[in-house]
């Protein structure tokens, strides 16, 4: 990209949006929370990508975070800062990740996401799952993390990562919470291409370089049958009814709180 071409369309913020050479570059701007997601940040990340669907120009979105992680999913301690008020709370977060969700899968535009350190919970995994075509550095590291806190995946995860690992890969993944790798997320499917760390940067512009060479309206027409078979959309209102409904528990306010204390919750079903 000619940095000499770029336009700002979002300066400052907890998500940032420029554009050159037929590719738009929406940055996740919270580095000091591992990027992670409240509601001022999910806005922002609406906003970002409405703006691209408003562009005819826009032929690639390419999706990065500044700091050491990609995203850590939820901002947990001003979720765990709510107590009994977080169901509330989450019911906001959760509608705003939806539309942004949507629109992602939604735009024109090729949405590559380029992936450093973590991307966990519907904040980062959710996202690389919503994204067409995933680069990640060879430390990347992919965590699930809805049900170590007591929640339900969001994002249209419960949907779109059984559909890219297969179903078995998808349940054990989400139910054990364990931690996946580059390379295995490479090998079962989850991301497109993995490269060394020092050259992510380097190799996600020459990746959305190509994109932005390609034919638009064809690109276009081929993401929207592919994303047509999945029928996202009808499972986001499910997935944020769900979060909403166990963020009023106490096993999620255990499962915020220990994450916190970084201990092992206990989990009493209530």
């Amino acid at each position: 990209m000619n940095e000499e071409n770029r336009q700002v369309w979002i300066g400052e913020g907890p998500v940032l949006l420029d554009y050159a050479d037929h590719v738009a570059r929406i940055t996740l701007n919270r580095p000091e929370s591992s990027n992670g997601m409240n509601i001022e940040f999910m806005k922002a990340l609406h906003q970002a990508v409405m703006r691209c669907h408003r562009e005819p120009d826009v032929r690639v979105v390419l999706l990065r975070g500044l700091g050491k992680n990609f995203c850590a999913g939820g901002d947990v301690r001003e979720f765990a800062s709510k107590g009994e008020e977080l169901g509330d709370f989450l019911r906001e977060v959760t509608a705003w990740l939806q539309m942004a969700v949507g629109a992602l899968i939604r735009l024109q535009a090729v949405v590559v996401t380029q992936v450093q350190g973590f991307a966990a919970g519907g904040g980062g995994l959710g996202l690389v799952c919503a994204s067409d075509i995933v680069i990640a550095g060879q430390g990347a590291k992919f965590l699930p993390g809805a049900t170590r806190v007591g929640m339900a995946p969001d994002a249209g995860s419960s949907v779109i990562l059984p559909y890219l690992v297969g179903f078995r890969q998808a349940m054990e993944m989400m139910l054990s919470n364990r931690i996946v790798g580059a390379d295995e997320a490479l090998q079962m499917g989850l991301v497109t291409q993995v490269v060394p760390d020092e050259e992510l940067d380097a190799a996600a512009v020459a990746l959305t370089a190509r994109f932005a060479d390609g034919a638009p309206l064809a690109q276009a027409a081929t993401k929207r049958l592919l994303w047509n078979t999945l029928n996202v959309e009808t499972a986001l209102p499910e997935e944020a009814r769900t979060v909403s409904s166990l963020s009023a528990t106490a096993d999620s306010r255990e499962g915020l709180t220990a994450v916190l204390e970084k201990r092992k919750p206990v989990f009493r079903g209530n």
